[in-house]
Order: structure tokens, then sequence, then C-alpha cells
């Protein structure tokens, strides 16, 4: 059965060309209610911890550095089936690739940047929303 909840990052580089409001606009029209939300900036540790399972691929390092160039803001979000409709709604990860319309293919610049972070699984939505919000029971 499909969740009702996901977790999403606005990535630097959509928070640095001033995107945070049309992004969140473009969420909220598509029928998401935001019900945790905040601006941060992630350390190297936490992103390294965040993107774990990237840690042997060749890209991490840059990862890790482009996500803890600047600040994010980190929401949750719900939904019926939050993780497919979000994943559809930002588009695929490389914004050349990504649908018209979508997040990515609005707001992105390359794969490597790419605005948002959605959760790919009802599992990772949960895993992710509890990493950004700690000490808040938010599933």
């Amino acid at each position: 059965m499909a969740g009702n909840r996901t977790f999403t990052m606005i990535k630097p580089d959509a928070v640095e060309n001033g995107y945070i409001g049309p992004i969140l606009e473009k969420i909220t029209s598509a029928g998401f209610k935001i019900v945790a939300m905040k601006y941060t900036q992630l350390s190297k540790r936490d992103a390294g911890e965040f993107y774990a399972i990237h840690k042997e691929r060749p890209f991490f390092n840059e990862l890790v550095t482009f996500m803890t160039r600047g600040p994010i803001v980190s929401a949750i979000l719900e939904k019926e089936n939050a993780v497919e409709d979000f994943r559809a709604l930002i588009g695929a990860t490389n914004p050349q690739e990504a649908a018209e319309g979508t997040i990515r293919k609005l707001y992105a610049k390359d794969i490597g940047e790419n605005a948002v972070h959605g959760s790919d699984s009802d599992e990772n939505a949960a895993i992710e929303g509890a990493f950004h919000f700690s000490g808040r029971e938010i599933y």
C-alpha cells in the first residue's frame, strides 16, 4: 500500500537561484500539504551520512561538497500516493530528460545540480524524513 508522506529537499543550487517560492508553489499546487519544513545547512558529516548509499561512487565527494555549499529547505509532504506522485512532479534526475513542466525541467541546471531531492520509496521517505526531523513524530 502506498504511503501518504514523502520527504524532499530543495537543494543549494535552487536556494541560491531564488527558486524556493516557485518550487513550494508547484508542490502545493499539486495537492501536497507541507507538514514539516525547515531552512538549514548540512554539515559535511550529515551530508556524508545522508548520502552514504553513494559512498563508493566516484561522485560522492562532489555530491557532499555540493550539498554543503549553501542552505537547503527540507520538508515532509503529505498526499495520497505521496512518493510516486512527488517523483512524477519533480521529473527525471537529469533535467534534460525531465518532462515539460516538472520541477527539474523548470529549475535544475544539470544532473548534478538538479534542484530537488525526492524520496524513491515509502521506506526511504520515512528514513530520510526522520534524519532531517529527528525528535519529531512525523511518520
